[in-house]
């Protein structure tokens, strides 16, 4: 009898390690898979940047172009591709940071990239790209069809952020017209008599900056009162966000993003920047948005 129980121990005992080993053989093999999906094209990662332009061949008739954003800036981020296929990345459009996945096709200059984003946006859509002659172009197309903008095209260049604390909106060397604020347009209903008859029309106007904008750097230099006192109110705006802009900062609003969009070192990368200012930076913005309280602008009209 004892040799009977003895027996049935050595059974249950040795079945216990033969299920043990195996749940270390499939965690072995579970880790060996995911070692096994290597990080190829290391050359496409990092920030392709663009005009993302409307298509305006898909608009309904008598569809007029959007006022703004006609043509913004993207920044699409590759982050990681696999021997496998799989994409994941970022893009950043009118400062909306979206995730991408997808898949990669092809070899050399055949490349092709499937990316899509959530979904969960009435703004998402799909990426079809292609790579070539070191530039990414295609299309994207919105997955719901009734927005009003359903498709765009872009080509891409890689362009890598680097903050710089010595980046300027303008080459001081060189001339530069005034920056005018197109979005914030004030309207006045203006009349004109000619001869017996009298016209009624709409005027508008629109504030400037000065080129405070282009000499004030509040990266580098600790602004004083003095620096700021007889500063429009544009002027301050536009000193203050130059900071964020060189921290690669996504704008949100128009009226920002229509200074920087243009400026070539400009990168949008990020909702927070917060943690990377520098202390004479923080300073100068708590005095900027102070001045911005109480300073006011001058309208006048302009030629577009």
């Amino acid at each position: 009898m004892r040799n009977k129980i003895y027996l049935l121990l050595m059974l249950s005992f040795m079945f216990s390690c033969k299920g043990k080993t195996d749940k270390k053989s499939g965690e072995i093999r579970a880790k060996d898979s995911v070692v096994l999906e290597q990080e190829v094209h290391q050359d496409l990662y990092g920030n392709w940047v663009g005009e993302f332009i409307v298509d305006e061949n898909i608009l309904r008739e008598g569809e007029g172009l959007p006022s703004t954003d006609y043509y913004p800036k993207i920044n699409l981020t590759i982050k990681k591709v696999t021997d496998k296929g799989n994409v994941f990345g970022q893009n950043v459009v009118k400062g909306n940071l979206r995730p991408l996945t997808g898949k990669l096709e092809g070899v050399g200059n055949a490349i092709q990239l499937l990316l899509d984003e959530p979904g969960d946006k009435k703004s998402d859509g799909r990426f079809e790209i292609k790579f070539k002659d070191d530039t990414l172009m295609g299309t994207w197309t919105a997955y719901d069809q009734n927005v009003k903008i359903k498709r765009r095209s872009f080509k891409l260049l890689k362009k890598q952020f680097s903050y710089n604390p010595n980046l300027m909106l303008n080459d001081q060397n060189d001339e530069y017209g005034t920056l005018v604020d197109w979005v914030n347009a004030k309207k006045q209903e203006a009349t004109e008599v000619d001869g017996d008859s009298t016209y009624t029309f709409v005027m508008e106007y629109y504030r400037s900056a000065s080129p405070a904008v282009y000499q004030l750097n509040a990266s580098k230099q600790k602004l004083t009162e003095k620096d700021l006192k007889n500063l429009k109110k544009l002027d301050l705006e536009i000193i203050r966000n130059t900071i964020f802009a060189r921290h690669g900062y996504a704008f949100t609003k128009p009226s920002i993003r229509q200074f920087f969009e243009p400026v070539d070192w400009y990168v949008p990368v990020s909702k927070d920047v917060s943690s990377d200012l520098s202390q004479v930076e923080k300073d100068n913005i708590v005095l900027l948005t102070r001045f911005e309280k109480y300073a006011t602008d001058n309208y006048d009209t302009f030629g577009r």
